[in-house]
């Protein structure tokens, strides 16, 4: 389905429309998205199936957590944890890597519209530049599920390593393209760090953050030659090191 088409979709629904009632309603009205929708019906219970299985084994609440901003040269990691009772009728829930901002801001309102809890942490630069990159992640992952208001009676969690939780964990590689809850808190994670970098592009013009959020794109590879790195740059990456090194001579 094309992105237009997506779009005309998610904003053929509303919130308040149980699944079923949409269904018959576009059957009735729009051949095109009845299919959509019933591709979508499909394709969330088969996202769903790890969830469901912890709640058929008599896990009530069951929470996902993803960590975004390992990559770029400059600001902030952020990890997310959602908690879902229920399968969440969130269409074109996925992977945030996969959907458009656009989308994602859609989206992360169906999120938190439908989920129990939401917790966000935050790795910041200064960290980042001490730290090591691997261990702050679970750090990450760690903070966003102990930030949860409820505790959850199983965690998902995206990655191949564990977290120091005391609460019962599964880790599933590729999990934020595999499980509803991890894809929610990949959405939330990476709505929340773009919503960062917009604001500290304003603070620290010239480099473009609200467009490339801090990734290495030419046009910001290019500011930093130009100007130099900033206090939100990470010091220990090679192009933001090799740019620092090549103002000093």
């Amino acid at each position: 389905m094309s992105r237009v088409g997506c779009l005309e979709f998610l904003s053929s629904i509303d919130l308040a429309e149980a699944p079923e009632t949409l269904g018959r309603r576009l059957r009735r009205e729009d051949t095109r998205l009845h299919r959509v929708y019933l591709s979508e019906r499909k394709r969330l219970r088969t996202l769903c199936a790890t969830e469901r299985k912890l709640w058929e084994s008599g896990c009530r609440l069951v929470a996902g957590a993803d960590e975004v901003g390992r990559g770029p040269l400059a600001g902030p990691l952020v990890a997310a944890a959602v908690t879902f009772q229920a399968a969440p009728w969130i269409p074109w829930l996925k992977d945030s890597k996969q959907l458009q901002a656009e989308e994602r801001e859609q989206l992360v309102a169906w999120v938190k519209a439908q989920a129990v809890s939401i917790a966000l942490a935050v790795i910041d630069v200064e960290d980042i530049n001490r730290g090591n990159l691997h261990v702050l992640s679970l750090e990450a992952l760690k903070r966003a599920a102990m930030g949860l208001e409820i505790r959850p009676d199983h965690v998902l969690i995206d990655g191949r390593f564990p977290v120091q939780l005391e609460w019962p964990q599964t880790h599933i590689v590729g999990g934020d393209r595999k499980c509803a809850s991890i894809a929610a808190a990949s959405i939330v994670a990476k709505v929340a760090r773009d919503r960062m970098m917009i604001e500290l592009d304003r603070v620290y013009p010239g480099y473009e953050f609200a467009r490339h959020k801090g990734y290495a794109t030419a046009e910001h590879c290019e500011a930093l030659r130009r100007l130099g790195p900033c206090p939100i740059h990470r010091m220990t990456f090679a192009p933001v090191r090799d740019s620092l090194q090549g103002r000093l001579f």
